[in-house]
């Protein structure tokens, strides 16, 4: 028999005797479901505590064990919530950042706090996803080559030629069931990416300006105050998790 097979064949022995069962579906399902249709209420009674219960042990060392867990968490989550209607790209900058963030704790308490917060999170985003609107395959395929590229220079030309129709008819396409031109839809993107950076990472908005190709810091500036109403310092200053700070403070210390 494999080594591989003989561990799990043990580990199912284990299971039995010490009477060790994973959390049943349905109540995961249930869960991930509530995330998904931004029922907030109801994932505060579903959520239980990262790795307890029926969880799993993926490592012998706790704190790496929940942050483990804490990583399939969230890329379920993230899945569950880009199927309910989440735009791709804010889905994973938002499970990327959190994770980032995750990496930062060295204590069981911080991963079981960061645990709660990113589940309300993505489940109060998901609020305000709209749902049942139906693009055509060439217009999908914009949005995920504008999601794929938004760290590089984007053209509609060169969406055109991935998307094999004319510059002229996709941007008349994507305009009509979209609402917007493709390039405001470009600006949007990388505004709302930009925006769940400084809200959730500790780069700064030169960088951040830089990673999504605006032209100029300038340019940045412009841009994201023309849809936010703020500057990117002034948006860092409102929404950036003062916790944050704190816990890095607090972290230093030990």
């Amino acid at each position: 028999m494999p080594q591989s097979e003989k561990e799990l064949t043990y580990k199912a022995f284990m299971n039995r005797e010490y009477d060790f069962k994973h959390s049943p579906f349905e109540k995961e399902f249930e869960f991930y479901d509530c995330v998904k249709s931004g029922d907030t209420e109801r994932v505060k009674k579903l959520m239980t505590p990262l790795g307890a219960g029926g969880s799993g042990k993926l490592s012998e060392d706790n704190l790496r064990n929940l942050k483990y867990h804490f990583i399939v968490t969230i890329a379920l989550i993230t899945r569950f919530c880009v199927e309910g209607g989440m735009e791709m790209e804010n889905a994973y900058t938002l499970s990327d950042l959190y994770i980032l963030k995750m990496d930062k704790c060295r204590s069981e308490a911080e991963v079981h706090k960061l645990h709660s917060e990113a589940i309300l999170d993505f489940t109060n985003q998901m609020k305000f996803v709209s749902r049942g609107t139906i693009y055509s395959k060439p217009v999908i395929l914009t949005m995920d080559y504008i999601y794929d590229n938004l760290h590089s220079k984007i053209s509609v030309l060169d969406i055109a030629e991935q998307v094999s129709l004319s510059e002229s008819y996709l941007s008349r396409l994507f305009h009509s069931e979209v609402g917007v031109t493709i390039s405001t839809y470009i600006a949007v993107k990388r505004v709302e990416t930009a925006q769940n950076m400084l809200k959730y990472s500790d780069y700064s908005p030169v960088d951040i300006g830089n990673y999504l190709a605006f032209n100029s810091h300038s340019h940045f500036i412009s841009t994201f105050k023309k849809y936010t109403g703020m500057t990117p310092n002034e948006f860092r200053k409102k929404y950036y998790r003062s916790n944050w700070s704190m816990d890095r403070k607090n972290s230093a210390k030990k």
